[in-house]
């Protein structure tokens, strides 16, 4: 969709870039709704199933394999097919995917379902910030760029709302029927809704200008850049500008990111621990886990989703701070700030845990530590919003040069996938274990992120994607 080519610069297309950018960004909502979505129809699928808790955290942690395959993936297949259809085909599997969790006939046959939307949500998860880094005006790209995390945002805050309402129309029970399905079913039946939206916006949206230049349709390209950066500039310039860059260049592969040292160029490091860090702070404890934190501190179950509800409405306001300052104060100060403010609360948090005690199989904390275990959590969350949530995959879309940008994009995006699973898989052992080692050793991630980014990470502010290298 090219539609009327615009005769001013980008301040007058800035509506019709932040249509094309949030259009992108539905594959973080998609990300955000699936992986809080299966934390209200986890008892539901339990009891229908008559599974124990190991058969459940592996079909609940199973779909973010799926991802780390999907976004390994993702980044050949943008090269060879375009941005948008790739999109299109990512869409096409979570869409599939939703109806098949909904009718499974098995607990492997909804693992295979879980593994199935994974792969889509893992290609969204890279195709969304390189294709908005691509399109966006670099005034712009940054802010537009904190769509991804916002979209992801709004898709746990969503779902949780819905998984709300489903469950008081069947009683309060998840178990209960609905129009000839159990509420659980429905749960996860209704991620198609935002899947086949994808699947619509990703068919309308014009392809990546880059990408039609390296396939040889300039005129196309021209179309594309005049929407989003206006006819004042000089629009031959700019193509011939990625054209030099991407002549002589080959389809990237693997062996393209290699390095004299630790078998990895070093920006591709930066880019995969950028990732790691983003998920080893435990922030995704929180919202898979949130329920059981909330009731150790003393809140009944029936209250937990509500409880939820409110840390993702924290989240969001932290999401669009982030998104206010990304292009004013640029990515770094965000990163730091972020890092220190996380470090703090979650000591802080393990100090609370420290003072818990067990009573049937359940941490209880005396009023004040539960008081403050409930206030840390919350700010922790914000200062991970206003951070490192959104600045990582603004960053994952910026600090590639463009020979390499796509592959790399997704090993980085493969690396959190893995890191995202990990602290799932582990976190139930470890505050088994340790309730108040487990938030101190996310604390001690979070200060070495503080570390890696003084010392490791560029900003990017400004600068246009072809000056990376």
């Amino acid at each position: 969709m090219t539609g009327t080519t615009p005769s001013g610069g980008p301040g007058e297309n800035i509506g019709h870039v932040v249509f094309i950018a949030a259009a992108a960004a539905v594959g973080g909502f998609l990300f955000g709704y699936d992986s809080a979505v299966v934390n209200g129809a986890v008892t539901g699928i339990q009891r229908y199933f008559e599974v124990g808790p190991v058969q459940i955290g592996l079909v609940v942690a199973v779909a973010l394999l799926g991802s780390a395959v999907g976004a390994w993936l993702a980044g050949g297949l943008a090269d060879r097919w375009g941005r948008t259809r790739t999109m299109q085909v990512a869409a096409s599997l979570f869409a599939a995917s939703s109806v098949g969790q909904a009718l499974p006939l098995a607990i492997w046959d909804l693992g295979f379902w879980r593994v199935l939307a994974g792969v889509g949500i893992g290609m969204a998860s890279v195709i969304g910030p390189a294709y908005i880094a691509e399109v966006a005006p670099p005034a712009y790209r940054g802010r537009l760029g904190s769509f991804q995390q916002l979209a992801i945002v709004l898709g746990i805050a969503v779902s949780q709302l819905v998984n709300y309402v489903i469950a008081e129309r069947a009683g309060g029970n998840v178990n209960n029927r609905l129009l000839g399905l159990e509420a659980w079913q429905w749960m996860l039946g209704a991620c198609v809704l935002p899947a086949l939206l994808y699947l619509l916006f990703a068919t309308i949206i014009p392809e990546s200008p880059r990408f039609l230049i390296a396939v040889g349709k300039s005129a196309a390209a021209r179309e594309v850049l005049a929407e989003v950066e206006g006819e004042e500039g000089d629009l031959d310039a700019r193509i011939a500008e990625i054209r030099v860059l991407l002549r002589g260049e080959h389809r990237p592969r693997l062996r393209d990111l290699r390095g004299p040292r630790l078998g990895l160029l070093p920006i591709v490091w930066v880019g995969i621990l950028l990732s790691v860090f983003q998920q080893f702070v435990g922030i995704n404890v929180i919202f898979y886990y949130s329920a059981s934190l909330w009731q150790s501190v003393g809140i009944n179950q029936s209250d937990s989703l509500l409880i939820s509800f409110s840390t993702s409405i924290i989240n969001i306001v932290g999401t669009f701070v982030a998104i206010a300052l990304v292009d004013r104060i640029g990515r770094r100060p965000l990163l730091l700030i972020g890092s220190a403010g996380m470090a703090m609360a979650l000591a802080t948090a393990a100090w609370a845990f420290g003072a818990g005690l067990q009573s049937g199989g359940a941490v209880r904390l005396p009023a004040a530590q539960g008081a403050i275990a409930l206030v840390a959590a919350n700010v922790f969350v914000l200062f991970y919003a206003l951070s490192w949530g959104v600045v990582v995959w603004v960053l994952l879309g910026e600090i590639f040069p463009n020979r390499i940008r796509a592959i790399a994009l997704s090993v980085a995006a493969a690396a959190q996938w893995l890191a995202n699973w990990l602290i799932t898989v582990s976190f139930p052992a470890l505050s088994a274990w340790n309730l108040s080692g487990a938030y101190m050793g996310y604390a001690c991630f979070a200060a070495l992120s503080f570390v890696f980014v003084l010392f490791k990470v560029r900003e990017s502010k400004g600068r246009r994607l072809e000056e990376m290298g």
